[in-house]
């Protein structure tokens, strides 16, 4: 019983071994395949840095502008905040000379 059990265990074990077996062509296509998957990944990736980079660029001047902008503004509303003194220093002065 214990030999007819071996042999039968040692069959199956045979099969098996047997099924997982590759040719080497099985093995050169895999290789193919694989090598081919991660060629495609890195593509993707150095695609999406370079998006992102660009992205990055175009907000950098994006804020730049901006920033401009607002000093140029800020720059405009205190002329005119000065001239506004100033006339009103004027204005003040005029009155003050004819009350004397």
């Amino acid at each position: 019983m214990k030999t007819r059990t071996t042999m039968i265990i040692a069959a199956g074990v045979l099969a098996l071994a047997a099924c997982n077996k590759k040719s080497p062509a099985d093995n050169q296509a895999s290789e193919i395949q694989a090598n081919a998957e991660n060629q495609a990944a890195n593509v993707t990736a150095a695609g999406q840095n370079e998006a992102a980079n660009i992205m990055n660029s175009a907000e950098n001047k994006a804020s730049a502008v901006k920033n401009e902008s607002k000093n140029e503004a800020a720059e405009i509303k205190n002329e005119g905040a000065n001239e506004a003194a100033a006339v009103k220093n004027s204005t003040d002065n005029t009155a003050a000379a004819k009350k004397k």
